[in-house]
């Protein structure tokens, strides 16, 4: 897990993240014993880096997830930022929303579409395509009801599965 550090954020296009122990950077991670502390991207930068630093006020904590970045606020996952060569047409930034709340969001964000690498049919997260031509504008769109709190954005993740935890059992 990864977060800015609290004493301001870097206006630089490289990213360096507080890791848990408040050492380490997206290009190196640190070791921790024999175990590699998670490294978002595995050591690419953050892609759309204004975005990061739209929300820094409010201690983004970013964490790989498949292969992207994805952003929560206050334990909740909002964002996820991806931008890799495999499926472009799904570059850009992820939205956490469910259906509920599509009507109202495509409304105020037209280019907002259903992630097509997750599927055909309609997603509960949408997008905001790196390609549209409202691209930065949308997403600071996005990032200020995220700073407003707005309910149709970000989702509590699910809680870790315990099917690997041991639970001792007394004997009788």
């Amino acid at each position: 897990m990864w977060s800015l550090p609290r004493s301001g954020h870097n206006t630089e296009s490289d990213v360096v993240l507080k890791g848990p122990t408040g050492q380490g950077n997206l290009r190196s991670p640190a070791r921790t014993g024999n175990r590699k502390r998670p490294s978002p991207g595995r050591g690419t930068k953050i892609p759309f880096r204004f975005v990061i630093d739209y929300l820094a006020h409010l201690d983004p904590v970013v964490r790989p997830m498949f292969g992207c970045h994805a952003i929560y606020i206050r334990g909740r996952i909002v964002l996820i930022l991806r931008h890799r060569t495999t499926h472009p047409e799904s570059n850009g930034v992820w939205v956490a929303t469910s259906k509920e709340h599509h009507q109202r969001l495509r409304k105020l964000f037209p280019s907002l579409r259903s992630i097509r690498v997750l599927g055909r049919a309609e997603t509960n997260w949408q997008m905001i395509p790196e390609c549209a031509g409202d691209f930065e504008e949308s997403v600071l769109q996005v990032c200020d009801l995220i700073v407003k709190g707005d309910p149709g954005i970000g989702k509590l993740p699910h809680p870790k599965s315990s099917r690997n935890r041991r639970v001792a059992v007394p004997h009788k």
